[in-house]
């Protein structure tokens, strides 16, 4: 139960933290394209990397840590249920170059950001 409990705070704070970060992309790009989602599947794949790398390397956390920092904080601050439907939005509006782009953008820079993260850590650590 402890556990569920540290995804649910963790996942509440990332929600919250998602919401900030999708208002202040609204006010500083607009909302032509999703630069909101895009920002924290980044930043969020980015901070995973470096967390299990810490993990691995520096710090043996608790399970209950763990998920709430991974599972819960990050679960719910990235986003790729809203990044799906962003996709198909921009689909839908019949600009399918910004959805293959978006797609393409957001996967490869994630991927990327996580290996940077892991990378950093490891950097440090050796």
């Amino acid at each position: 139960m402890t556990v569920i409990l540290a995804i649910a705070s963790g996942g509440a704070i990332g929600a919250v933290l998602r919401h900030f970060a999708g208002q202040a992309s609204l006010k500083l790009l607009g909302s032509s394209f999703p630069y909101g989602t895009l920002s924290v599947n980044v930043l969020g794949s980015l901070i995973m990397g470096l967390f299990i790398a810490y993990f691995a390397h520096h710090w043996n956390p608790s399970q209950e840590v763990r998920a709430f920092l991974t599972v819960g904080l990050l679960g719910a601050f990235t986003t790729f249920s809203t990044f799906s439907l962003d996709v198909a939005t921009l689909w839908e509006r019949g600009d399918q170059t910004g959805a293959f782009l978006y797609i393409l953008i957001s996967v490869v820079l994630s991927i990327t950001a996580l290996f940077a993260g892991l990378f950093i850590i490891r950097q440090i650590y050796s």
